[in-house]
């Protein structure tokens, strides 16, 4: 429901200033009833060549004329007493949709991105309905495990059905990683209005990509709003799950068993710290903690530290800290490449949150227009062309990426040839976690007081850390910047499926399941955010989220209404998806054999990464197929 406002038609036009000129044309169908307006502008540009650019390259005179036409449309609207917009055509809403993503939008796509729009208003978590008397529901207990964005998902959508459910978390708060990771500079990469429910989109983020405390905060509010508190168990850990034929006896590490026709597992890919391995790890005599620890009580100003690691954290950390620290040395095996965004750190700007209140429709095409631009445009520049062999890159679109990327640090290091070495990957753009910039991290590097250090660690010694070269570098605190045993699943719980076998044991090192959700021989357990479901370089995981949690109740649903025990993917059917995920993913930047990241397991298979298209996803999820799976009576 859009707010009331008393501005003036000259005044809504100048609130429009900074809005997003495509979304802003898109919503004023809503006003017309049809598209014609969009006949005087021009298709906004949507590749490279407008590379930060979020209106397209559409001339500054048109992008005047468009907000003055919203303005007078609005002010008209007001005027008339903010009555009920007329429902636009089918074809005004599929030109919108073209005129949005900047050209044809394939074929394939249309249902999806419809669906995205949500014009016919809010939907729910998962928009799954359970046909059931309550007394099958209430005997359908289902324990979820997690309370951060995925495990909350998965409470609202089981509460909306009526399911009844249990949250378990180690933490003393709702927000998963935005809890656990509270060292400093910590933001989402993906922006925040589209890193939210799409039930539930939030017009008041302060930043276009927002810090960890705000986003904790965001998490707070849905569990406040949709009544999940009195569902969870925080400072609790599950310590593993044993099924008994018809249900999981969930164990906590109180000693409780929890009883659950069903189990969800919403603690991700990224929630246990790894520490690198070198020599002498625990040995250093000062304060040394991971990022993902972070230790408020050490006071680093005017210490000397250091940071191992130029990850994402790393590339967090470094540009807080540096203008307060004596010294900063940073360690680097491998240089990220880095995706600039000169708005990264920027507030969103009033007149975006005050078309965001008052005019309808606008939230719905701004987030559209941020779901397409991150849904498919980098993902063909990271794939293989057969026969390419340029070093460095993998394909004509790859090699253009990367000399964009290239001038990209040259701009920011060209005054410093010594770090621009350093800074420009060895292998092709996509092959490992690529970094949203602003300059922050060039500019910290520069500094006096900081020095990145390319030289392999040998050890980390009692004083600091020794380098292969013999050279020792004094510090007084080590902060360790290196990530999550991303590919260790589910560690470290215990999960004994039939035939009492260990689901850890069983994957040997190497998690596959169907769909990243479900596991032959585990009935009735599923997961979000599980194996082969990270996105790369296409989406938000919100989005994976919502398309996991709908299937989760799908499947959830079929059991119920047809009274059925437990249900588990066919064999066959989740080793043919498996074989499909691992032949897309070779085909893929991060499968490239020269690098070494946390998207590969410890057998060198990419058991992290959804290679294919979101829409692919989105279709394979949305209802179960029943053929799919085995199902008990």
């Amino acid at each position: 429901m859009a707010e009331p406002f008393s501005d003036s038609e000259a005044d809504i036009a100048a609130r429009l200033e900074p809005v997003n000129i495509p979304a802003l044309l898109a919503t004023l169908i809503h006003f017309t009833g049809n598209a014609d307006h969009l006949d005087a502008y021009p298709l906004p540009v949507t590749d490279v060549s407008t590379w930060g650019d979020e209106n397209g390259g559409i001339p500054l005179a048109k992008q005047a004329e468009a907000r003055a036409l919203a303005a007078h449309h609005l002010a008209r609207w007001r005027d008339a007493g903010y009555p009920a917009l007329p429902r636009p055509s089918a074809a005004a809403v599929d030109r919108a949709m073209h005129f949005v993503a900047g050209g044809q939008v394939p074929a394939e796509y249309t249902d999806l991105l419809t669906s995205e729009l949500h014009l016919d208003g809010t939907p729910t978590a998962s928009g799954i309905t359970i046909d059931a008397p309550d007394e099958a529901k209430a005997e359908f207990p289902v324990v979820v495990i997690g309370a951060g964005m995925s495990g909350l998902l998965a409470g609202i959508a089981l509460k909306e059905a009526g399911i009844p459910f249990t949250i378990i978390d180690a933490q003393d708060r709702v927000g998963g990683t935005w809890t656990a990771n509270r060292y400093p500079g910590v933001r989402v990469d993906t922006p925040n209005h589209l890193y939210s429910y799409s039930f539930e989109p939030a017009h008041e983020w302060p930043y276009r990509y927002s810090t960890g405390d705000v986003l904790q905060g965001y998490f707070e509010r849905i569990a406040a709003k949709y009544g999940l508190h009195e569902h969870i168990r925080f400072r609790t850990r599950v310590d593993g799950a044993t099924w008994d034929g018809k249900a999981w006896q969930v164990k906590l590490d109180s000693g409780e068993t929890l009883p659950a026709r069903a189990v969800i597992s919403a603690v991700g890919q990224l929630n246990t710290p790894k520490l690198p391995d070198i020599p002498g790890v625990g040995s250093f005599a000062g304060p040394a903690f991971h990022s993902a620890q972070w230790d408020a009580g050490v006071d680093l100003k005017g210490k000397r530290v250091a940071v191992i690691g130029t990850g994402a954290s790393a590339f967090q950390i470094v540009p807080e800290i540096a203008g307060d620290v004596a010294s900063l040395a940073i360690f680097q095996r491998t240089p990220p490449w880095l995706l600039p965004s000169a708005v990264y750190h920027d507030k969103v700007p009033d007149g975006v949150r005050w078309a965001l209140r008052h005019m309808p429709f606008y939230a719905n095409w701004n987030r559209f227009g941020l779901f397409w631009s991150l849904t498919e445009f980098l993902r063909p520049a990271v794939a293989r062309t057969d026969g390419w062999n340029q070093p460095g890159s993998l394909s004509q679109m790859n090699a253009d990426l990367r000399m964009l990327l290239e001038a990209a640090l040259a701009a920011q290091l060209g005054d410093r040839p010594d770090l621009l070495a350093k800074s420009i990957p060895p292998y092709a753009p996509g092959g490992k976690r690529m970094l949203v910039d602003n300059g922050v991290w060039a500019t910290a590097l520069k500094r006096d007081n900081v020095e990145l250090i390319t030289d392999p660690v040998a050890a980390v010694e009692a004083g600091g850390v020794r380098l292969a070269s013999g050279q020792s570098v004094a510090v007084d605190v080590i902060i360790y910047a290196t990530g999550f045993t991303a590919s260790e699943f589910l560690v470290p719980m215990h999960i004994t499926g039939e035939n009492g076998v260990d689901l850890r044991t069983q994957w040997d090192g190497d998690a596959r399941a169907y769909l990243g959700m479900t596991v032959p021989g585990f009935p009735n357990f599923f997961m979000i955010y599980g194996p082969n479901t990270n996105i790369v370089v296409n989406g938000s995981i919100v989005f994976f989220s919502e398309c996991s949690v709908r299937y989760i109740m799908g499947c959830l649903k079929l059991l119920i209404e047809e009274g059925k025990t437990a249900l588990e993917p066919r064999p066959d059917v989740t080793a043919a998806f498996n074989d499909r995920v691992d032949a897309e993913n070779a085909r893929m930047a991060w499968a490239a054999p020269d690098v070494n990241s946390w998207y590969k397991n410890a057998k060198g298979r990419v058991a992290q990464n959804w290679p294919f298209a979101l829409v692919d996803y989105w279709n394979a999820t949305r209802t179960p197929e029943k053929a799919d799976f085995e199902v008990t009576p």
